[in-house]
């Protein structure tokens, strides 16, 4: 009986045919952290239990809903990171990087695993961009933040985008909005969903962020927190809103943001999507967390970050009509006829591929022109075929694939021929290109 193995429900293959589109997204994250000073960090995929417990929140759906939680064979409660904060504070305390010189950015590229209901944008298994921040307290550095992810979807193209900012205060006002909340949802608690009963004692906050029609459409009449905070973090709001005016950055007040994870003090924000294909997705988001790294053992220590799912982005560029650089050529296909001619194919292309030129050499036994097919098919910008007779007289025939030009090459010579050709193609691309409607993009890889 034969046996049909998928892919689990909720995850997603990539492709060669789209794999350089999210290269493209990924480096483009980490070029535009490194500007900022962030560097990168890489934390396992799966952490001790209690870390999500403590940090992210025992009464969120992420926590008591999504994760992936296994007993390991040592029978220590174990999960698949859902998010990548807790691993980066984790990370930050376990190496004492709050011995070094504050604050500490670090930046990532990760998969994250929730049990939640596939759909667009929401795999089971996705992947994050995100930075941290450690040991800054001032807004400046919230508005910083946003700046960076800010100027991220403008370099890969995304624009059409809001900026929206909340500010949930610190732990004090937390407990006088929490205790208007719970005033507020108790008049509808028969309403209410058996999660958000149960958060109402414990977080009324956790309400808000429901997902049931029913419990939304009664948390859209709830206090609003902005109403609640202290002085102090009214003082860090408008000096953050004072420094994205001073940025150029536009942003809209939404008093609804309050996020997903229970770590977050002060500034939260989101980047939603206004294209018309896409409008209401939300591309990104994060905020500030100042207590986290005291609840998991360390010194008191402001900290701040944001994270993005490249998934999201993806839909997003494409739904847009936002273009990509193009998909890497096949160089120079070198086809061949006889044994001889494969260690000379061999040789050259080896020096070649030394010089970081894409080289492909028959390596399956066909013919000539099942060679000269095949170099179609993968977009080879050059062929040339060597045989007997190139081998005897050395030189061959290199064939520009775009125009079907040839130039008469040395064997002896071959790479630095090759070469010549190449630049020249390029060069007369070049001249030739149509520069009205150059993307930013395409002035990205004209650099480089």
């Amino acid at each position: 009986m034969a046996v049909s193995i998928k892919a689990i429900k909720g995850t997603k293959d990539t492709l060669p045919s789209e794999s350089y589109k999210i290269q493209y997204i990924e480096q483009a994250a980490l070029d535009t952290a490194k500007a900022y000073g962030f560097h990168e960090i890489r934390t396992p995929v799966f952490e001790y239990t209690e870390l999500f417990d403590r940090s992210v929140g025992e009464t969120t759906d992420v926590v008591q809903k999504e994760m992936y939680t296994f007993n390991d064979k040592g029978d220590r409660s174990i999960t698949l990171r859902p998010e990548g904060t807790a691993g980066a504070v984790r990370a930050f305390l376990e190496h004492g990087l709050f011995n070094e010189p504050l604050p500490q950015k670090v930046c990532y590229l990760t998969s994250c695993y929730r049990y939640e209901k596939p759909q667009a944008g929401r795999l089971r298994e996705f992947h994050q961009f995100g930075i941290e921040c450690f040991g800054a307290s001032s807004a400046l550095q919230d508005a910083e933040i946003i700046a960076l992810a800010n100027s991220y979807f403008n370099f890969i193209g995304i624009e059409k985008l809001a900026v929206e900012i909340n500010s949930i205060g610190c732990p004090e006002c937390r407990k006088k909005y929490s205790e208007a909340l719970k005033a507020y949802f108790e008049e509808s608690k028969s309403q209410l969903c058996e999660t958000c009963l149960s958060r109402l004692d414990r977080n009324p906050m956790r309400i808000l962020d429901c997902k049931s029609p029913v419990c939304s459409e009664i948390a859209a009449g709830a206090p609003v927190v902005l109403d609640y905070i202290c002085d102090d973090c009214r003082d860090h709001f408008e000096s953050l809103k004072k420094y994205l005016e001073a940025l150029g950055i536009d942003y809209v007040v939404n008093p609804q943001i309050v996020r997903g994870l229970d770590y977050y003090t002060r500034t939260v924000f989101e980047f939603v999507s206004q294209d018309e294909k896409t409008k209401g997705l939300v591309l990104g988001g994060g905020g500030r967390y100042d207590g986290l790294v005291e609840e998991l053992g360390g010194a008191p220590t402001p900290a701040c970050g944001f994270a993005m799912g490249l998934e999201r982005l993806l839909i997003a560029m494409e739904e847009s009509g936002i273009p990509f650089p193009e998909a890497p050529k096949c160089n120079l296909s070198i086809v061949t006829a006889g044994e001889n001619a494969v260690l000379k194919a061999l040789e050259l292309s080896a020096e070649l591929r030394a010089q970081g030129y894409s080289v492909n050499i028959d390596t399956v036994g066909r013919s000539i022109k099942a060679q000269m097919k095949y170099a179609n098919k993968i977009n080879s910008e050059f062929t040339v075929v060597i045989g007997d007779n190139e081998l005897e007289s050395n030189s061959a025939n290199l064939k520009c694939m775009a125009d079907g030009t040839q130039t008469e090459v040395s064997l002896t010579e071959f790479c630095e021929g090759f070469e010549r050709a190449y630049m020249n193609n390029a060069v007369a691309a070049f001249e030739n290109a149509d520069f009205s409607s150059l993307t930013q993009i395409d002035i990205n890889n004209l650099l480089k």
